[in-house]
Formats: structure tokens, C-alpha cells, sequence
């Protein structure tokens, strides 16, 4: 991974030819404070270019008193996502230049929407060049610095949203690694990192998952070389309180074993790691951060082959909390290591709350597109939260529901119950399947199987890997409230 921003602070302008981004309210206010010459010249370029701050526009001046990058923030720059697009709307002009130098005097907004512009300053500058060799183009890297006596690397929101950018591009790295080298091994190995931060992780190898009776997760990486694993990071930044629990599916590489997908498009299949690059994403953030919560992160690692050993549909396992399972297709199996993940999770560490992220079903992707995750949940407060908490980080959830009706479809004649339902309600009859292996705890599933990958880029967010979670989890757990389950339809 590479940055193509050079941040830094100081105090006095630095020397040398650079560019002055200046924000623009809506209406033509000019917020930073220029020589009284240089304001005059701007407003007249401006006036001239009937540049008025609309939201969304931005405006390069070849003055005689210097270069200026106009960037246009609309009425209002409210604190958050909006402050955040902002920043990689700043990101996008410099990158236009042909220096890719710039100042960004203070602009009287305040040190938190300052912060938050920087954060999105520093999403938009993410981008993988591991794998280009030396003969290839590599990015300019564009160098910003923040002219300000009180905000520099130092001041909590500057370290808050630093911290939470590392969880992001952690996240993002491991959605963009080829399977080749991030397999279940490699992945736990890259985890270690996290004890750095005070993160206590422990690794479980096969022998350790098959003494605790974890036939579900073991048959969906039977049929590959690469062994699976099971990664927990345990985070105590809290007082004498339960965990939250976040738990992520990490299937490295999904051919959909002896279920064979088709080959067109199969290469994406990388990303079936989302929910685990996720929650290892969101360790590293609120470790980096220093959030004073209790917070466990469980991440199952397999990688789903179809070779002469790998689980038949009409295979029958037993998973650790003792339920059988008929393996109908061998590619609805994120539910497989999941089932055993969350038992592990739930009566290892009797968590106040549990959520659990995956890339599950392409039907959540028929359902909502690529524009919201699903969440389904056997409580209304978890649920309110995940969507607060996901609307003020722009990484929503739409909330689908369950039910008994569902959870009908995964009967099996044969066993406690089939990994797949009918054609219909595809997602639904997926969560319902884990929701079979949670008691007593409040729970939640998030299907992100739309939202780890993207087609194209946006202003923060890469085409690629999005580092999708990370900020709506961290932003849960900054928020929590205590939370009951409400509904158990099942």
C-alpha cells in the first residue's frame, strides 16, 4: 500500500512555490484570511469565473501573487462525512497540478471539522501499488501542509482520525492482496502486527478447531493445501466490562469448491474476506485510537477449493455447538464459518453484543445493490445504532428482516437443518442460518457483500478495496449503549 499524500504541520507558510487552497462558502465567501492584495485578486478571478462555492466545484487561479485552489464547500461544512468529501475534493485539485505542492492555511472552521477534512484528505490519497514493478508508473506523491498555530500531529483529532485511517487502509490492503499471498496462514500471520498495540492475539491451527468440535468452519477448507485458522484479538481498553464481539467471515479465496462458480468474474473472489479484513481493521483502529472499550474481534480463515478432499454437496457436519448440518451447496459456505465463529465467540467471552460482518450472498446485492449493507438483527437498539453509526460515517445499513417463515426453508430431512433455503429470500434465509447459533446475546449480521468491493472510485473511496466497516464499527463502539434483545422469531 501507498499514500500519495505527504501531510505535515507547521506554523509559518513554507517556503517554496506552492499552491493556497482557499475554501469557498456558498454565495463566494472566502474563508482562509490572504494578504489583503492577494484576497482582492482572488474575488476579482473568482467574480470573473462566476465561481460562487457551490458544493461538489473547484476552481485553479494563475494569479500574478500565486496559484490558488479554489474548493467550494457549499452552505455549510458540517462536522463528519461532509467535511470529509471536502477533504478528498481538496485531494482530487492538488493532484491536478502540476507541483502537487500545496499550503492549507487555517480556514476558521474549527480543529474537529478541520480533522475530518484531513481524514478525507488521506482516504482519498489511499492507493495498492505493491505488485507494479520499478519499470511501471508509480503515483507523485502530493505534499499538503497544514498551516496552523494549534492543529498538528499531536492534537487528539489529529491522532483520532490517523489512528482510525490506519484500520482503513489495513482493511483495504487485505481486500486487495491476491490470493496467492494472502491465504489463511499469511492472513493470521498479519494480524501478529496488532500486538504491537497492545492487542492480545492468539491463533488456533486445525487441531486446536477439531478439539473444540469445529466441523462446519474445517469442511469448507478441507479441500484446499492452504490451512485454515481461526484469529482472535482481544482488545481491553475498557473498565471491568463484557466485550463487544466482532466477528468476521475470511474465506481468502472462494471457487465455491465442488458448487463451482462460474470463471467469468471468479478473480473477485478475493474479496470474500471482507467482514474479516473488517473487524481486523477495526481492532487495529480502536487499539491505534486507545478507545477505552472492552472489544474482542474473532476472524474464521479458509479458503474454499474443490479438490478430490473438499466437502460434497450432501455432506452432513457437526458444528461446534453440536447442530448437524446437510451441506446442500458448497457455496453458501461463509454461513459455515461463521456458525462456528459465532459459537466460539458467544461462549468464550459471553459478550454484551455480537456483530458479525460478511460478503454472505449475492442476493443482498439484488436486494439493496451496492449502495447499503443488510442488517438483520434480533434487537432494535443494536440495529438503531449500527444505522446511526452508519449514517454519520457514510458506510449505511439497510435493515431487512427475519422470521420464522424463513428459518422454515432450512429444513433438512436428514439433519438439524440444510446451509441453503429455496430460491427465494436468499440473504434473509443466510441470516436466519446464523442466527440458529446465537442465544442469549444480542446479535447482529451484516451482509456487505455489496459494499467490500467497488466498481469505481468515489471521492474518498477507492475502486477496489473500500476498507467497508472499519469506520462503522469504530463509530459503534465510540457510541455504544448497553442493548437488549428485542425480537426471536425464530
Amino acid at each position: 500500500m501507498a499514500s500519495k499524500l505527504d501531510l505535515s504541520f507547521s506554523s509559518n507558510v513554507p517556503d517554496g512555490a506552492h499552491a493556497v487552497i482557499c475554501l469557498v462558502a456558498k454565495g463566494g465567501t472566502l474563508l482562509p484570511t490572504l494578504d489583503k492584495a492577494a484576497a482582492a485578486s482572488v474575488i476579482a478571478a473568482m467574480a470573473a469565473a462566476q465561481f460562487t462555492g457551490e458544493a461538489n466545484k473547484s476552481l485553479t487561479l494563475f494569479l500574478e501573487s500565486g496559484v490558488f485552489v479554489l474548493v467550494g464547500t457549499g452552505a455549510e461544512i458540517k462536522p463528519g462525512s461532509a467535511a470529509e468529501e471536502v477533504g478528498g475534493r481538496i485531494l482530487s485539485a492538488i493532484d491536478g497540478l502540476e507541483t502537487k505542492r500545496a499550503c492549507f492555511p487555517d480556514q476558521g472552521l474549527g480543529d474537529e471539522v478541520m480533522a475530518d477534512i484531513l481524514m478525507g484528505m488521506m482516504s482519498a490519497a489511499y492507493h495498492f501499488e505493491d505488485y507494479f514493478t520499478e519499470t511501471t508508473r508509480k503515483e507523485k506523491s502530493i505534499q499538503i501542509t497544514v498551516v496552523s498555530d494549534g492543529l498538528g500531529e499531536s492534537h487528539p483529532a489529529v491522532i483520532d482520525r490517523m489512528g482510525l485511517m490506519k484500520g482503513v487502509e489495513m482493511a483495504r490492503n487485505l481486500v486487495f492482496e491476491p490470493p496467492n499471498t494472502l491465504f489463511p496462514v499469511e492472513f493470521a500471520a498479519r494480524c501478529t502486527v496488532l500486538g504491537e498495540l497492545g492487542v492480545e492475539v492468539s491463533v488456533l491451527d486445525e487441531d486446536a478447531m477439531a478439539e473444540l468440535g469445529m466441523g462446519a468452519l474445517l469442511g469448507v477448507g478441507q479441500g484446499s493445501r492452504r490451512e485454515s485458522r481461526l484469529v482472535v484479538m482481544n482488545w481491553h481498553g475498557g473498565a471491568d466490562e463484557d466485550p463487544i464481539a466482532l466477528v468476521g467471515k475470511g474465506v481468502t479465496f472462494d471457487t465455491g469448491g465442488i458448487s463451482l462458480k462460474p470463471a467469468k468474474g471468479m478473480e473477485d473472489m478475493k474479496f470474500d474476506m471482507g467482514g474479516a479484513a473488517a473487524v481486523t481493521g477495526t481492532m487495529m483502529a480502536l487499539a491505534s485510537r486507545k478507545v477505552a472499550r472492552n472489544v474482542v474481534g474473532v476472524i474464521g480463515l479458509v479458503e474454499n477449493m474443490p479438490d478430490g478432499n473438499a466437502q460434497r454437496p450432501g455432506d452432513v457436519v457437526t458444528s461446534m455447538a453440536g447442530k448437524t448440518i446437510e451441506v446442500i451447496n458448497t457455496d453458501a459456505e461463509g454461513r459455515l464459518v461463521l456458525a462456528d465463529a459465532l459459537h466460539y465467540t458467544q461462549t468464550r467471552f459471553k459478550p454484551q453484543a455480537m456483530v458479525d460482518l460478511a460478503t454472505l450472498t449475492g442476493a443482498m446485492i439484488v436486494a439493496l445493490g451496492k449502495e447499503y449493507a443488510g442488517v438483520f438483527s434480533n434487537s432494535d437498539g443494536l440495529s438503531d445504532q449500527l444505522s446511526t453509526a452508519g449514517a454519520a460515517t457514510l458506510e449505511p445499513v439497510w435493515r431487512m428482516p427475519l422470521g420464522k417463515p424463513y428459518h422454515q426453508q432450512l429444513k433438512s430431512h436428514i439433519a438439524d437443518m440444510k446451509n441453503i433455503g429455496g430460491p427465494a429470500g436468499g440473504s434473509i434465509t443466510a441470516a436466519c442460518f446464523l442466527e440458529r447459533f446465537v442465544t442469549d446475546t444480542p446479535w447482529a449480521h451484516l451482509d456487505i457483500a455489496g459494499k467490500a468491493w467497488a466498481d469505481k472510485a468515489t471521492k474518498t473511496v477507492p475502486k477496489g478495496g473500500t476498507g467497508y466497516g472499519v469506520r462503522l464499527l469504530s463509530r459503534l463502539v465510540d457510541d455504544w449503549q448497553p442493548v437488549e434483545i428485542t425480537t426471536d422469531d425464530r
